[in-house]
């Protein structure tokens, strides 16, 4: 692979690295988002009798946002997973690019 097309390579592993970043933190905004929710409802609850339909409603309510959350982890995993590939790649791509630099520098040196 060239200089060039290294460079290029490298400016687009770059730009996907800091979109996996974005997605990331969008993700644990969402996951922070559903544990205040959940904390709300939860102190809903204290004021309630634990039997009463309104505490099993809300007790559902809360089931549904914890597998929310777990599913929300999941994603982010996933794109830690895809974060951590990128980054080899890129380490990858700029080791070629110092080789090509250095080989240039001999030739002309």
């Amino acid at each position: 692979m060239g200089l060039a097309a290294s460079q290029a390579r490298f400016l687009a592993l770059t730009a996907r690295k800091s979109d996996l970043e974005l997605t990331g933190q969008q993700i644990n905004q969402s996951r922070m988002q559903l544990a205040n929710v959940t904390n709300n409802l939860f102190n809903l609850t204290t004021n309630l009798e634990p039997d009463s339909a309104a505490a099993v409603q809300i007790q559902t309510r809360i089931n549904a946002m914890q597998s929310l959350d777990k599913s929300l982890e999941l994603q982010l995993r996933r794109v830690d997973t895809q974060q951590q590939a990128v980054q080899t790649e890129i380490d990858a791509v700029q080791k070629v690019i110092d080789k090509n630099i250095d080989m240039s520098f001999k030739t002309f040196g």
